[in-house]
């Protein structure tokens, strides 16, 4: 079974709103740190990565902070993306990523992809008019 499964993608107009959702099966989200990552068209990897390392300490890339919030609800074991104003360059496929918290890590590593070891399938974002 996957671990992680989005869902919520779709196409919509340039500042409108979209809710990304992604159930984590089998997975304490207490004990992990968990992000949403992008890979727009034509990218060798991807990038803009949104991250909560607790309940309460997040991160936001410069090109989303303002328009986007990530939140977990711990009773569904569930991990939200809340998209606001979306533009055209939030275009992508959008996943959602699990890695269990580690000490010997720096708060900076989590900004990358590597630390995390459940990924879902991921779901399709286009914003167009």
């Amino acid at each position: 079974q996957v671990p992680l499964v989005e869902s919520g993608g779709g196409l919509v107009q340039p500042g409108g709103s979209l809710r990304l959702s992604c159930v984590a099966s089998g997975l304490d989200l207490m004990h992990y740190a968990l992000g949403w990552f992008r890979q727009a068209p034509g990218k060798e990897r991807a990038a803009t990565p949104c991250i909560s390392s607790s309940e309460y300490s997040k991160y936001y890339a410069d090109s989303v902070k303002g328009r986007f919030t990530i939140s977990r609800d711990f009773a569904k074991n569930t991990v939200y993306l809340q998209m606001n104003n979306l533009k055209p360059e939030d275009t992508a496929v959008y996943f959602c990523a699990a890695g269990i918290l580690n000490p010997q890590l720096a708060y900076t590593d989590y900004l990358q992809t590597n630390p995390y070891t459940y990924w879902g399938q991921g779901t399709q974002v286009t914003v167009s008019s």
